[in-house]
């Protein structure tokens, strides 16, 4: 809903609006605020932008508690590499089994 109204009542872009979706996620993963929420919600708050922004904050403060700076910089590839080979994959299938055109 929230989503909806900023791209309702503002002039911003759906790519703006993803941004601040991983972000927010991720500042409010920082401040542990979004564990219990996404304890609360469930798969409605894990599964969305923010839920990925608050899986790349996981996996970058995982990282840094390991390796130190370094782990700034790799944690979050690591964290969130299942999910984005997942999209990949099943984009490129859908893309080979339905055989998208242009828009005319």
């Amino acid at each position: 809903m929230f989503v909806q109204l900023l791209l309702d009542k503002t002039k911003l872009m759906p790519g703006r609006v993803m941004v601040l979706l991983v972000v927010s996620g991720s500042i409010l993963g920082f401040l542990g605020i979004y564990e219990p929420f996404a304890n609360w919600a469930g798969a409605g708050a894990t599964v969305p932008l923010s839920g990925f922004g608050n899986t790349l904050w996981k996996g970058i403060s995982k990282a840094m508690a390991e390796d130190g700076i370094l782990g700034m910089f790799k944690g979050g590839f690591t964290a969130s590499a299942v999910g984005i080979s997942g999209a990949l994959i099943f984009g490129y299938l859908g893309s080979i089994i339905f055989k998208p055109k242009m828009k005319n």
